[in-house]
């Protein structure tokens, strides 16, 4: 089990409790997190589960693939952080994690 804060635009913040092998996104739509619309399911075949990781923690979750990189350079609001929730998967190391929520996703 760990844990994942994700913070709203607004800047609320829901922290939620995730099983290890769980994506960001799935625990995200499991635990009723605004922000996050997941339309291809996790598929990494859209970029409606854009997030921005923290800083501290980009190293952690490592670089985006070749997929995903594809899908972000759709999105007007990639930034060096961003990555799709659904290619992130919780892990022990990942407990604590911080991802920010874009205002749109596209």
């Amino acid at each position: 089990m760990a844990k994942v804060t994700f913070i709203q635009f607004s800047g609320d913040q829901n922290t939620v409790d995730v099983d290890t092998g769980v994506s960001v996104m799935k625990a995200a739509i499991d635990n009723l997190v605004p922000g996050i619309d997941a339309d291809c399911g996790g598929e990494c075949s859209c970029a409606t589960c854009h997030v921005l990781v923290s800083d501290e923690w980009v190293e952690k979750t490592g670089g985006a693939g070749e997929q995903e990189n594809s899908m972000l350079d759709l999105n007007p609001d990639r930034e060096a952080n961003s990555r799709l929730s659904c290619q992130i998967t919780m892990s022990e190391d990942l407990d604590g994690l911080v991802v920010k929520l874009p205002e749109f996703q596209y």
